[in-house]
């Protein structure tokens, strides 16, 4: 697959994702409901290192720090949103 056409399928998929979570933010606002926009958002923040940014042939570290703050990020909202402050 040429660079021109992975990068137009990183952003069908992301232009997906983002209407996805868009209507997620519709629904009445449970717990299930926040965690479900906290992973389409990690899965944005993957194609986004990995399509975008090409990540994929990065050293490991480098490709680890950035999709690990992703998830740090992800894993810190979604346990205040659970505690309730």
């Amino acid at each position: 697959m040429s660079v021109s056409h992975l990068l137009i399928v990183c952003w069908a998929a992301l232009t997906l994702l983002s209407t996805g979570t868009v209507a997620l933010g519709r629904v009445a606002g449970t717990e299930l409901i926040s965690i479900a926009i906290l992973t389409v958002a990690v899965t944005k923040a993957w194609l986004i290192a990995d399509g975008f940014m090409e990540l994929r042939h990065a050293p490991r570290l480098w490709r680890g720090l950035v999709l690990s703050w992703a998830v740090l990020l992800a894993v810190l909202i979604a346990s205040a949103l659970l505690s309730g402050t």
